[in-house]
């Protein structure tokens, strides 16, 4: 009988091959591993997995900052707050040890926008750009739809 590395067949003296039996505790150990996922300890079967509902409604609150490569070799923190609907970005400053704003923008009229594609613009001119596609619509409602 030749008993090699784990891998290797037992090979009894009626000459048929036979997987070695670390392969059968281990194929045991993975269905006992499958079972475990699906059955809890009072033989029941496991429930769905839902979501935690967050306090405060849907969605989350407050000022959330994340870091990110502002451009080639220039690292920064984004910050935004959902509750004012404003984000800004701090650039490091490797050289002087420091943070600068980079830039920084609030979005509450920017959502209302339908097509835009522009740089150079404020929000103060984006809430103008609302107010006259507001208009736009109500006047095109009250002409009966046509464009």
């Amino acid at each position: 009988m030749s008993r090699g590395g784990a891998g290797d067949p037992v090979r009894p003296a009626d000459g048929v091959r036979r997987a070695h039996p670390v392969w059968w505790v281990i194929a045991a150990g993975l269905l006992l591993n499958a079972a475990g996922q699906f059955i809890r300890t009072d033989g029941s079967v496991a429930s769905p997995a839902w979501a935690q509902v967050s306090p405060g409604g849907g969605g989350q609150r407050g000022v959330f900052a994340f870091s990110g490569q502002l451009a080639s070799g220039v690292y920064g923190v984004y910050m935004v707050d959902v509750d004012s609907m404003t984000m800004w970005c701090y650039e490091y400053q490797k050289e002087r040890g420091c943070m600068r704003l980079a830039a920084a923008r609030s979005w509450k009229y920017d959502r209302y926008l339908e097509q835009h594609n522009v740089c150079d613009i404020t929000p103060a001119d984006v809430e103008r750009l609302i107010e006259d596609q507001r208009a736009y619509h109500l006047q095109n409602a009250e002409n009966g739809g046509n464009k």
